[in-house]
């Protein structure tokens, strides 16, 4: 009687060798022209001859995302912050004081965040990145200023650095020709 122990050792030792090589050769480079496809053809040059205007639409994209962004930051602003607090809601004693101000931290906080899309959405634009790209500190500089409004703290020059931002943005949209018009939130989407 033969024993087939031996055999299965040598048999599953070939079968793994097989697979790691089958595996390996998968997940090689398929960037190459010479792949086992046979078409000879690059993926590359299909790529560059759809480039132009696949550049061009991402261009426009980020001008339209940069316009849509940065509009709803200015509207924010000034629809709950600057308003309120040239209105004197901010003040204490104010009649409908806390809820201005919550609403006026809720819309710091979307600004802020509508400010650094926007900012993002610049890069997709040479035009409007060298435009934008100067402004990138003062957007920064926004960070803890929700707080500071919710809290009932901020007072005229955090106010003023909102407005000197927001109109930043807007002039040097406007340079780039991606003019910014304002468009206020919904109140959903401060909160959401």
């Amino acid at each position: 009687m033969t024993r087939s122990v031996p055999l299965r050792r040598p048999l599953v030792a070939f079968l793994l060798a097989c697979a790691v090589l089958v595996s390996a050769t998968a997940c090689g480079d398929s960037g190459d022209s010479g792949s086992a496809t046979g078409t000879g053809t690059s993926s590359s040059a299909s790529a560059s001859a759809a480039s132009p205007s696949a550049s061009a639409e991402k261009q426009r994209l980020a001008k339209t995302r940069f316009v849509a962004n940065a509009g709803l930051a200015a509207g924010a602003t000034y629809q709950w912050i600057v308003k309120p607090y040239r209105a004197g809601t901010f003040k204490k004693g104010a009649e409908g004081r806390t809820f201005a101000l919550v609403k006026a931290g809720l819309a710091g906080g979307f600004a802020y965040n509508r400010l650094k899309a926007a900012a993002e959405n610049a890069k997709g634009d040479p035009l409007l990145s060298k435009a934008v790209a100067p402004l990138t500190a003062g957007i920064e500089s926004l960070q803890g200023m929700a707080t500071k409004l919710r809290n009932g703290e901020a007072g005229e020059g955090d106010i003023g650095a909102f407005e000197s931002v927001i109109d930043s943005i807007k002039n040097a949209g406007k340079d780039a020709g991606a003019e910014v018009k304002d468009k206020v939130p919904s109140t959903s989407q401060l909160t959401g």
